[in-house]
């Protein structure tokens, strides 16, 4: 994989008023005219983003968002669009124009980054149209505001070095398994082949368990379930097993009981999100009837099967389970529900299409809410008995 994923990228979105210069700005930061620039209200509709490499830091998507104080026809829209991105931000901008110093938007705004626990910078823009005399004023009423003008090179490379700044401040390393398996340690991962595997590639979460192990150190063999047998025979002294959660049944037969077991999915629940709340939720099943609503969330498209796992696979082992036909409604991306009070469960994909931002924003809406949510890998080894095996490694 030569580009990193977007999940995996820091998500730096831009926000102001119509015509603070939020578009310009994104263009001059990355270099390119990725956003379009008029002087007319409203001109950026929908959030674009834009991946780059920040250097020293490392990959950003910078997301442009339409004004906040849009009243065209279609603002109110628009501007619920951009709140949205509030979701899936790591860090902010907030873009206010010299000559249109509103604190009160700004001070609603600063409000929605609290919520979602985002930093943010004030950047005062459009400071080439100011006068001395005005500028120093603002500076006494925004101390620790970076003031530029997106038409001046060495304004944007102060701006950047300070968003590197804030942003290595509050980064912290993450890990999916560098953590819980030592150094030179060694990591079966078994990656079932059938219908749904993409001919002639790994999923991405598979991908990204093999870099880990890379960065950290670990020494990792890749098997199909059919060779995880041989496999064992072979190799002394496995600290962890890695199974994809559609093969749990069956991996769980063949690895000796002493040695520590999870899947692909268990680990993202931890690496994406809060993984005690997600092992929480598995227990609701218990508690569902034949008047149950089950919500079932998967961040990425693609073609359904006989053998999808969200959709067939999930479903038919939870009606085993609880013994009737549970309602289920199906999400996709980020088509997540606000209104989740309808739902008495919510079963949720191991999220390597989304941000952990997005993820724990979503855990934190049910946990606000008092609705259960598991994820696939989850709910796949509670009902398969072995769940309190497959997080041990955690305890």
């Amino acid at each position: 994989m030569n580009k990193t994923p977007n999940a995996n990228r820091r998500h730096i979105a831009i926000f102001g008023k119509t015509n603070s210069g939020k578009s310009s700005l994104l263009n001059a930061i990355v270099g390119q005219d990725v956003s379009l620039v008029s002087s007319t209200n409203g001109t950026t509709t929908d959030p674009v983003k834009k991946a780059m490499e920040l250097i020293p830091f490392g990959p950003v998507v910078f997301i442009d968002t339409a004004g906040l104080d849009d009243t065209s026809e279609l603002g109110e829209l628009r501007v619920k669009r951009s709140l949205k991105i509030l979701q899936s931000t790591d860090f902010a901008l907030y873009v206010m124009d010299v000559n249109d110093l509103d604190e009160h938007t700004y001070a609603d705004t600063v409000k929605g980054f609290q919520k979602y626990s985002i930093l943010h910078l004030l950047v005062i823009n459009k400071t080439d149209l100011a006068s001395t005399e005005q500028l120093e004023n603002v500076r006494i009423r925004f101390p620790d505001a970076v003031f530029v003008s997106a038409d001046m090179e060495d304004n944007i490379l102060l701006l950047k070095d300070e968003l590197i700044k804030k942003l290595q401040n509050g980064e912290a390393e993450e890990t999916i398994v560098g953590d819980l398996v030592p150094y030179n340690g060694k990591i079966i991962m078994v990656v079932p082949v059938d219908s749904e595997a993409p001919k002639g590639r790994l999923i991405l979460p598979q991908v990204q368990l093999l870099r880990d192990c890379l960065d950290h150190g670990l020494k990792s063999y890749v098997v199909r379930d059919s060779e995880l047998l041989s496999a064992l025979t072979d190799l002394k002294d496995v600290d962890l097993v890695v199974t994809d959660s559609q093969a749990f049944k069956r991996v769980n037969e063949i690895v000796p009981v002493d040695m520590k077991l999870t899947s692909f999915s268990i680990l993202f629940a931890r690496y994406k999100g809060d993984l005690d709340t997600l092992v929480d939720g598995a227990a609701k099943v218990d508690e569902l009837n034949e008047n149950s609503r089950v919500l079932i969330s998967e961040a990425c498209s693609h073609n359904h099967s006989h053998e999808d796992i969200g959709r067939v696979k999930i479903p038919k082992l939870l009606n085993n389970h609880v013994g009737n036909e549970l309602r289920y409604e199906f999400r996709m991306g980020y088509d997540f529900p606000e209104d989740i009070d309808e739902y008495d469960l919510i079963i949720h994909c191991g999220s390597c299409m989304l941000n952990r931002k997005v993820m724990q924003t979503r855990i934190d809406l049910c946990v606000e809410k008092g609705i259960k949510i598991t994820n696939y890998g989850v709910i796949l080894a509670y009902l398969n008995g072995i769940l309190e095996r497959c997080i041990e490694i955690f305890r």
